[in-house]
């Protein structure tokens, strides 16, 4: 979507780009389970480890550094699982997530903007999930398959 705006400094016509934002989230597999953290920030609830793409970062990169900020994990075998765009997803602003799929091993520790993180299994998930991530999750049951 475009619009023009006024400079307030010089009075030119500028134009207002307002484009969705880059995100990724990871469903990290731990044996039988996946992690997924407590959000600290609202919206409140449980959710895959994610978050925005830094400028000059690659989508690979920006999934390694959010998986190892909010849960402490170093993950491997980092592969692109399907992207998701609903205008919908993020009721803060629109968003497009690439999701990943990675291992990992050890226990998640809660770093960043996560309060907790737990591994769960795929059967046995927390109702309140953030965002669409049961959607993600849902999809990637019946990938497992």
């Amino acid at each position: 979507m475009q619009k023009s705006v006024k400079c307030p400094h010089c009075g030119k016509i500028a134009m207002n780009y307002r484009n969705p934002f880059p995100t990724v989230d990871i469903i990290i597999s731990i044996g039988t389970s996946i992690v997924l953290i407590e959000r600290r920030n609202p919206p409140h609830g449980w959710a895959l480890p994610g978050g925005f793409v830094d400028y000059g970062e690659s989508l690979e990169e920006a999934a390694i550094r959010e998986a190892h900020e909010e849960t402490g994990l170093k993950v491997e075998n980092l592969r692109q699982f399907r992207a998701y765009s609903d205008p919908g997803r993020d009721p803060r602003q629109h968003t497009i997530s690439m999701v990943f799929t990675a291992e990992a091993t050890g226990a998640p520790e809660a770093g960043d903007d996560a309060q907790n993180a737990c591994l769960f299994p795929l059967d046995n998930l927390p109702t309140l999930l953030c965002f669409d991530h049961a959607l993600i999750l849902d999809d990637y049951r019946v990938g497992k398959r």
